[in-house]
């Protein structure tokens, strides 16, 4: 495969991990969705992802039909990735996918929630020595023998459960000395420094003589400058003096000694060449000998080393996903074929939420479970669009094979999620291209949930009115499922025998003065707006004299009476 046949990989993209890592290795690296390596061969961290997510996953990619859908997913794997405990187990986060196999789906909650549990098994100080673990692999850029110094942490630490099933029966001790054995053999310059106290030595005593080498003239003069008086004393000043620097025997720096010297110079020359020549030789001998025991200490545990570098990088993924679990109280779905509900479901991106129990579709939670299609009225700011984001994270994260934010949960298979948010403008292509956006999915083949919000923020209510009717429709008629927000409930024609209307409703003021709503939707009741809520408020903020006459006028038309009685209710004295 070219590297152009990936989504995404256009000629320049190519040309740099050509350059950087040749064809063959920039493909294994996008199969092996190895974000890493991307990013290391220039491409940013953003378009690695994205190529990544359609090259792991197109299919499922195919799920997120709008651009809402899209962020919702943006959103979770962004949210997830936070809890990961290294910076590759974030990226591969990133690139999760939604799965198209319910086989996958369900092996991947076995995983997540079996790290979960395992993570919550563990006490406050195994927690952290967890994450010193990873945090110790990360900073090495996670090499093999950081792999398995994390392997044998996380042993040492306590997890335990399928998820880390590669570490079981491992020889930790062995292990241990394979680690050591790999880091002294992992420098790219020999056999590591600590790694043998008599090669450091010889190393050591090798380098003095070659500084000594490199200085030979000044040596020369130091010796002279003892007081020497012909050769000879020349010869064992020079041997003392290059026995003292070196930490060498008198008998090691004679044995190199020049015998056929014509003068001073030719001898220390000659004779350091030849000390060196023999140190090197030592050198080289004793690195290959202790380069062969450390490869011999690897070998004896060597599907252990590669069971633990293996496994780490996987681990790091399932256990992020464990933490996200846990930190955010998720529950494993029940998948199902046909249908779509909650109890007690909680938005992930809303701070102290009120759970919700909603449903459509073929299910057997508490919420309704004979209507394919539910349109969902009531009060402003009352959490309608929340509750189709709410649906949508849901939707998504079993979709992926996370658990959910809910109590129970029953989710079917779909190919297409069109969520769709109402727009805050309005102008003539807003109609047109909302339509073109949420219509086509609902028509091609495959199962389509359709959540979607208030259609009248985009034309004249009548004609929305009209249009929300032909979706429910055309949704029944496609054997979809589809929530629709929509303040127009009394204006619609009667619903198809499949769809219901729900209804979400505001009860007041807080004493603050804040809307009291409860978010739980009643079903087969309309919703009200209650303005009288809004307008009391207004009224009772209102800055001075005069704007608090105007919204007064507003009060006695929707209702002056409620509105004091809304006043009363929450305490609050004119």
């Amino acid at each position: 495969m070219r590297l152009e046949d990936f989504w995404g990989v256009g000629p320049k993209t190519a040309e740099r991990l050509r350059d950087s890592l040749g064809e063959a290795q920039a493909v294994d690296a996008i199969e092996a969705a190895d974000v890493r390596r991307l990013v290391e061969a220039g491409v940013t961290r953003g378009r690695a992802t994205r190529i990544l997510r359609r090259a792991q996953g197109q299919a499922g990619m195919d799920l997120l039909a709008t651009r809402d859908v899209r962020k919702v997913y943006d959103d979770l794997v962004t949210r997830a990735a936070s809890h990961a405990v290294t910076a590759h187990a974030a990226d591969r986060i990133r690139v999760l996918t939604p799965l198209t196999d319910r086989e996958e789906q369900e092996a991947r909650l076995d995983e997540v929630l079996t790290a979960r549990d395992a993570w919550r098994a563990l006490d406050d100080d195994g927690r952290e020595r967890v994450v010193d673990a990873f945090e110790a692999y990360d900073d090495a850029t996670a090499t093999k023998p950081a792999a398995v110094r994390a392997a044998l942490a996380l042993r040492e630490a306590g997890l335990d459960g399928e998820t880390f099933a590669a570490l079981d029966d491992v020889d930790e001790d062995r292990l241990a000395d394979a680690a050591d054995a790999l880091e002294a053999l992992e420098t790219g310059e020999g056999v590591a420094t600590g790694a043998d106290a008599e090669l450091d030595r010889l190393r050591t005593q090798l380098a003095a003589a070659e500084e000594l080498e490199g200085s030979a003239f000044d040596l020369i003069d130091r010796i002279r400058e003892r007081g020497v008086r012909d050769l000879s004393d020349f010869q064992n000043a020079f041997v003392e003096h290059v026995a003292e620097e070196t930490d060498l025997t008198r008998g090691t720096v004679t044995a190199a000694t020049a015998d056929d010297a014509v003068d001073a110079a030719d001898f220390v020359s000659t004779s350091l060449r030849a000390l060196v020549a023999d140190l090197r030789a030592q050198v080289d001998e004793r690195e290959e000998t202790v380069r062969a025991e450390l490869e011999g200490t690897v070998d004896a545990v060597r599907d252990d080393v590669d069971r633990a570098v293996a496994a780490v990088d996987d681990i790091a993924v399932a256990l992020s996903l464990g933490r996200f679990a846990d930190a955010n109280d998720l529950t494993r779905p029940t998948l199902v074929e046909n249908g779509l509900a909650v109890d007690r479901a909680r938005n992930l991106t809303v701070s102290n939420p009120q759970p919700v129990t909603y449903g459509v579709g073929s299910h057997s939670l508490s919420a309704p479970s004979s209507d394919r299609v539910a349109v969902l009225t009531g009060a402003n700011s009352g959490g309608k669009t929340t509750l189709l984001e709410t649906l949508c994270q849901v939707v998504l994260l079993a979709s992926m094979g996370l658990p959910v934010p809910a109590e129970r949960a029953e989710v079917g298979r779909f190919d297409a999620v069109v969520f769709h948010r109402r727009h805050a403008s309005f102008n003539a292509g807003v109609l047109e291209s909302t339509l073109k956006t949420i219509v086509p999915p609902l028509s091609r083949e495959g199962r389509t949930l359709m959540l979607v919000d208030e259609f009248e923020a985009i034309t004249e209510p009548g004609r929305a009115a009209d249009l929300l009717n032909g979706l429910v429709s055309l949704t029944v008629d496609r054997d979809a499922l589809g929530v629709y927000v929509t303040h127009l409930a009394d204006d619609l024609s009667p619903l198809p025998d499949e769809a219901r209307i729900d209804g979400i409703f505001a009860e007041g003021l807080t004493p603050d003065l804040e809307l009291e709503v409860d978010y739980q939707p009643r079903f087969g009741e309309i919703g009200t707006s209650t303005p009288e809520f809004i307008v009391s408020r207004l009224v009772a903020n209102a800055r001075d004299r005069t704007e608090r006459q105007g919204f007064e006028a507003l009060a006695a038309a929707v209702g002056e009476e409620a509105v004091q009685q809304t006043l009363s209710d929450a305490r609050w004295t004119n």
